[in-house]
């Protein structure tokens, strides 16, 4: 069996393929009597849809959401809410050269492993397509999530070898983020990476990068310390993501490298409040949230569709040279930014949710 289901109380359950007639989720858990702005879910996916940038897929979704149930007068009534997005520019043909053939770095040999049959065209339910449901449900738990005063902001900060130096300070606005095609706030290094993407698109290839995500104003105590810790929630969503290839939170992988003496975040106490000096834990220990701003980081991979020739197999394991077709992001970062949030935004909600029931009084 295959899990389209994620989260424990605030639960998304999604269906449809990438060219079949419609994509849409059902969300369950959602509390009643919370006012939904759909004008916010329809903009949180309009920043991911594509066709939105010369850098992006040229596939024209308008991803227009419809709500078919969960909400009345646009307030939830405690029923699960329903989803659904059309598929109006999905174009099968592209892809009915290789209705038989394993294209390199994809999931269509592991898909007939598995189940012993697979959708070619456009990978099915293996397309990022799956990813704009994740969006709209996300948008809903961001709203639950900002009642709290919690924020998510994520950025790209590196596309190839062009990055935000480390260390450097940034200014976590999302206007200036969206105002490039590429999502990183530093425009000088935003023109290097578009330029990079533009170049690497005209060669027929891809180029993978790294989104960075904040999470501010969650409070002390969230998370849990066993088998449900925060960080881990949150590595199983990022990974979940089409093209992730890694993920890391605070110091991540460069802690290794350091002390215990240099790694401790010593506590201080301001005014009325008590934090850390240093935030090499990315905002948790133990599992679960010290209050500190949560960090992450998350890496792509380059997309496996090239735009040249490749050597591959077929079903009967021939051997023979492909050429992709179709409309392909030579980049994935700057819609995943968007869609990082979105998983950061379910995970939160759940263990916002989670945090309700820990405790009386």
């Amino acid at each position: 069996m295959a899990s389209n289901s994620f989260g424990r109380h605030f639960r998304l359950t999604t269906f449809g393929e990438s060219h079949g007639p419609a994509i849409g989720c059902i969300l369950d858990g959602c509390p009643a009597g919370f006012s939904i702005d759909l004008e916010a879910i329809q903009q949180a996916l309009d920043r991911r849809k594509p066709g939105q940038s010369a850098i992006t897929s040229r596939r024209k979704e308008s991803d227009r959401v419809e709500v078919l149930s969960g909400l009345l007068d646009g307030t939830t009534t405690g029923t699960p809410i329903a989803l659904m997005i059309r598929n109006i520019d999905a174009r099968s043909a592209d892809y009915s050269h290789i209705a038989d053939v394993y294209r390199p770095s994809h999931a269509d040999f592991t898909w007939d492993s598995k189940f012993g049959i697979r959708d070619h065209r456009g990978g099915g339910r293996s397309s990022a397509r799956e990813t704009a449901m994740w969006v709209a449900a996300g948008a809903i738990g961001r709203q639950i999530l900002s009642s709290q005063g919690v924020r998510i902001t994520a950025y790209v900060n590196r596309v190839g070898t062009c990055t935000i130096p480390e260390g450097q300070e940034v200014t976590l606005d999302s206007g200036l983020i969206d105002s490039n095609p590429v999502r990183c706030p530093d425009a000088e290094i935003a023109g290097e990476m578009e330029a990079l993407i533009r170049q690497v698109r005209k060669e027929g290839d891809t180029v993978g990068g790294e989104v960075t995500c904040v999470i501010s104003g969650c409070p002390a105590g969230w998370g849990a310390p066993v088998f449900q810790k925060l960080h881990a929630d949150l590595g199983h969503a990022m990974l979940s993501i089409n093209a992730c290839k890694g993920f890391e939170y605070g110091s991540g992988f460069s802690g290794a490298r350091m002390r215990g003496s240099q790694h401790n975040d010593v506590f201080i106490k301001e005014g009325e409040e008590i934090r850390t000096r240093t935030n090499y834990s990315g905002g948790i220990q133990g599992g679960i949230t010290n209050g500190m701003d949560i960090v992450c980081r998350v890496a792509f991979k380059p997309v496996a569709t090239l735009i040249q020739d490749q050597q591959t197999v077929n079903e009967e394991g021939k051997e023979l040279t492909m050429s992709g077709k179709g409309r392909h992001d030579p980049c994935v970062v700057p819609r995943a930014v968007p869609i990082v949030e979105a998983m950061a935004a379910l995970v939160l909600t759940d263990h916002y949710l989670l945090q309700r029931l820990a405790r009386v009084g």
